[in-house]
């Protein structure tokens, strides 16, 4: 199952033992080269600190490797989706489009199936955030706004204004660094985060391509009486620790203070969700049931859809009364593979406990 892995020196020596037990469950990118592999490909092994681990080829592809032309790490799979990835790692700022792709021959809705088939975006969107990022990075450490548009790849400045402005409610050249807010960006298995801090709390935590995200900023910047800026507090720098040992699968426990901007139901209800185990499901009518108001399933319902820390409060645990999954801000494919983490996190826990002997009581 997805995520259910080991530390990366357990991965490391499968690697150089060509374990084929890790076979499509791990792969391996290596950054001198920046491609990524299967753990049995029959290449000359790297050396462990150029090494980096991800559960999946999507992972791997997100961040800007591209697959093996050894051990072919995407299996079976159309020969345009490695040639664009070479394509977007060789040149990250390039400004794609459907008329880019059929330049080269190819059909844009071929491509746009092939893509979310394999890694659950597109090929445009996939450009458009490694676009993004770059640019955002160059902000957060002090770039001035021309230079963050060059290293983005907009052809022009009105451009990379509305991209940055879609995004967090503002144009860049409205930063002037002395912002209570900072926001920065944080790369995940499941794509690129949004972290929003102050020097005491994490204040908002959302996938970057959720639609809603630009509203959220606004009103979060409304209730703050501030402006969010560009960079990271310790917080910030918490948070991102927290969420790497949570998608290695080594821990679920978030521990970030939180500021928590909502009516007394609404936090009453994100403290039910924090109480729900990992592994374990509830359904707005459980939760409902559980505050005393068992009428109150809508209102659940909209207090679980306006959480703006996706993960740290799990709202992703919460189902429909059927079992089925339901929306989900960050799209019901994350959904279901924040799920699926836990689960598998959770049932290797239980196994691990059940081979450990029990202490003896303490007299």
């Amino acid at each position: 199952m997805m995520f259910d892995l080991p530390d990366d020196d357990t991965l490391y020596a499968a690697l150089l033992a060509r374990d084929p037990r890790y076979d499509g469950r791990a792969f391996v990118a290596v950054a001198s080269t920046g491609i990524f592999c299967r753990l049995t490909c029959p290449a000359p092994k790297p050396l462990r600190r150029n090494c980096h681990f991800f559960d999946s080829a999507a992972a791997c592809a997100a961040e800007g490797f591209r697959p093996c032309r050894r051990c072919h790490p995407l299996g079976s799979t159309e020969p345009f989706v490695a040639e664009l990835l070479e394509a977007l790692q060789a040149d990250p700022a390039r400004r794609w489009s459907e008329a880019a792709l059929a330049a080269r021959g190819l059909d844009p809705s071929t491509v746009r199936r092939a893509f979310r088939r394999h890694f659950a975006m597109t090929f445009l969107d996939m450009a458009r955030a490694a676009r993004l990022r770059a640019g955002f990075g160059t902000l957060k450490d002090g770039g001035r706004v021309i230079e963050a548009q060059l290293e983005a790849g907009f052809a022009s400045g009105s451009g990379f204004r509305a991209a940055f402005a879609r995004l967090l409610g503002r144009a860049p050249g409205a930063f002037t660094g002395r912002e209570m807010l900072k926001a920065d960006w944080l790369d995940t298995p499941l794509g690129g985060m949004i972290a929003v801090s102050d020097a005491r709390a994490l204040h908002l935590l959302e996938f970057a391509d959720r639609k809603a995200l630009p509203t959220e900023l606004k009103r979060l910047s409304a209730l703050v009486k501030g402006d969010i800026g560009i960079g990271r507090t310790a917080q910030t720098d918490r948070i991102e620790t927290e969420l790497g040992a949570y998608f290695a699968g080594r821990s679920a426990r978030f521990e970030t203070p939180l500021a928590l901007h909502g009516t007394a139901f609404t936090r009453a209800v994100w403290d039910l969700l924090r109480a729900i185990p990992p592994g374990a499901t509830r359904s707005y009518s459980e939760i409902a049931l559980a505050l005393g108001r068992p009428q109150a399933v809508r209102a659940v319902a909209r207090a679980n859809g306006a959480n703006q820390i996706a993960i740290a409060i799990p709202c992703h645990r919460v189902i429909g009364a059927d079992g089925s999954l339901t929306g989900y801000g960050g799209g019901l494919w994350r959904k279901e593979r924040l799920i699926a983490l836990e689960r598998s996190c959770s049932q290797g826990t239980a196994r691990e406990s059940r081979r450990t002997p029990a202490l003896p009581a303490t007299p």
